[in-house]
């Protein structure tokens, strides 16, 4: 780990990706892949399929997409489909993606009888590198299997639509690129993400929406610590000239960002950022953290990939409740048995 992701800690952009999806996948279709969210009924609403996903998962051998979702939609015409969402958020080269898009697909065929429409979002550095099919061929027999492949990188080029969308997903897609071409540049990190920032207040956004994107680009954007308080500050300044709170209780959310980061930053830096209110709550609130993600742990080494629904359920759970369930993993057959 270099100095500079020591002082920052490292980026990791499953957690912030998998929850800004879930809550704006209207807006993330729309950004996006377009054409198919003219084709959509949005008034019936979606479905993330949480269990459903975790039955493939665990039979296709997927256990580390972390960010993989799969939602039903109802269509203009009144058809049920399927869309399965594969987001290489971590940026790494993979050379197996196109077969698990395909293995994904026919084993949600093979149960369910229901095709789905492959989306993959790519964050990786290479220009060249779009996978977008899977083909196999030998003796006459050939399968081929094409997916939407999505590459964050072609934004660069369009940054000025970045800047001025009113989708979330712009600012997502900003964030993310300034995440990846500021590693290693405190200073720069700083200044991008002050301008990110201050961007939302000038898009139209609802109060929830830039407390939602803040928390993303929060996320995403780490800085070391003096810098982090800048920052802050410069927000608290802002809203204070614009009359606005919206998220001037960056010292809750700060403890927030820190507890989620609990056992890769470590259980102090949870309480030393929980000290912001208070001393006692934000020590409480780093030892739930940390039990949450020991039980988060022991549940994916024992069954596999964890459901969405059980993962928000984790996230609201009281700390005896999270103690309780974690003496029952050892000797628990099924997640069912954890949670009875």
């Amino acid at each position: 780990m270099s100095e500079d992701e020591s002082e920052a800690g490292p980026d990791e952009y499953d957690s912030p990706w998998k929850g800004i999806l879930k809550r704006y996948f209207d807006e993330f279709i729309d950004f996006f892949l377009p054409v198919a969210h003219d084709d959509i009924d949005w008034s019936r609403g979606h479905e993330f399929l949480d269990q459903e996903w975790a039955r493939i998962a665990r039979s296709a051998a997927s256990q580390n997409r972390r960010v993989d979702q799969l939602v039903k939609v109802w269509l203009i015409d009144g058809q049920e489909q399927w869309v399965l969402i594969h987001g290489e958020v971590q940026g790494d080269r993979d050379g197996a993606l196109p077969e698990r898009m395909f293995t994904s697909h026919y084993r949600v065929y093979d149960l369910y009888r229901r095709p789905v429409i492959g989306v993959v979002i790519l964050t990786d550095d290479d220009p060249n590198w779009r996978p977008m099919q899977f083909r196999f061929e030998k003796w006459g027999c050939e399968v081929f299997y094409r997916f939407n492949s999505l590459k964050l990188l072609d934004y660069l080029d369009r940054l000025d639509v970045l800047e001025s969308s009113r989708n979330p997903f712009a600012v997502v897609t900003w964030a993310h690129l300034t995440a990846r071409s500021t590693r290693k540049q405190p200073e720069e990190r700083y200044r991008q993400k002050w301008r990110i920032t201050r961007s939302l207040y000038q898009r139209g956004f609802t109060r929830q929406q830039i407390i939602d994107l803040f928390w993303f680009i929060d996320w995403v954007l780490q800085l070391p610590q003096d810098l982090e308080q800048r920052y802050y500050q410069e927000i608290r300044v802002f809203e204070e000239g614009a009359q606005v709170q919206y998220i001037t209780s960056v010292e809750r959310i700060g403890l927030e960002r820190g507890m989620a980061q609990g056992m890769a930053l470590g259980m102090e830096k949870g309480i030393q950022e929980g000290m912001m209110i208070g001393e006692q709550r934000g020590r409480l609130a780093g030892e739930r953290r940390q039990a949450e993600q020991t039980l988060l742990r022991l549940l994916t080494r024992r069954f596999g990939s964890i459901p969405l629904a059980l993962d928000v359920r984790l996230r609201g759970a009281e700390l005896a409740s999270l103690e309780r369930w974690t003496d029952r993993v050892l000797d628990a057959n099924s997640l069912e048995e954890v949670f009875a």
